[in-house]
């Protein structure tokens, strides 16, 4: 195996990095999402085993909104180093940003899923299936606020760019996306 300058071998980086969740993951794990509820709930006539369906997701959803909203404020007044915010250390950062990008994952598995069972509970006649409408469209808004505001902590535990350490070889590309 052959090495890179620095020393290490050339099949690994030499800047290990956390990239920022990707469209792409999120909409291919709507789609799963999605297709798993349209699947299950017409498999077997399940949808009238478990009728009527609960307000716990939604309600847990939003709950989780919440509280990820207020760690990306606090979070992001605390790495800006704005007046009267204390210090943030660097591995609460990373322990948000795990909570952020696995949170945007099972927002976006959730808006699929619900969203797969919404399509099927408006294309069925009956009127529990209408009755559990309300309930599954809460869900979907419940998980596209997680999808929102788990993006923002993510983008809120992002390191600034430093101004003077521009221009020093430090070896790592100055540009964030």
């Amino acid at each position: 195996m052959s090495t890179n300058p620095d020393g290490l071998p050339s099949g690994r980086p030499t800047d290990p990095s956390l990239r920022p969740t990707s469209v792409s993951a999120l909409v291919l794990a709507a789609l799963i999402g999605a297709a798993l509820g349209w699947l299950l709930l017409g498999y077997d006539q399940l949808f009238y085993k478990v009728t009527p369906l609960p307000w716990t997701a939604a309600v847990v959803l939003f709950a989780l909104a919440v509280a990820e909203g207020y760690l990306a404020q606090n979070t992001a007044a605390r790495i800006q180093r704005k007046p009267g915010a204390p210090r943030v250390e660097p591995l609460v950062v990373a322990r948000y940003v795990a909570l952020a990008k696995a949170s945007s994952l099972v927002g976006a598995l959730t808006a699929g899923f619900s969203a797969g069972i919404l399509i099927w509970l408006v294309m069925e006649p009956t009127d529990s299936a209408k009755s559990d409408v309300p309930t599954v469209a809460t869900t979907l808004v419940a998980a596209v606020a997680l999808i929102g505001t788990a993006l923002w902590l993510e983008r809120a535990c992002r390191v600034p760019d430093d101004p003077d350490r521009e221009g020093k070889d430090t070896g790592r590309p100055t540009n964030r996306r």
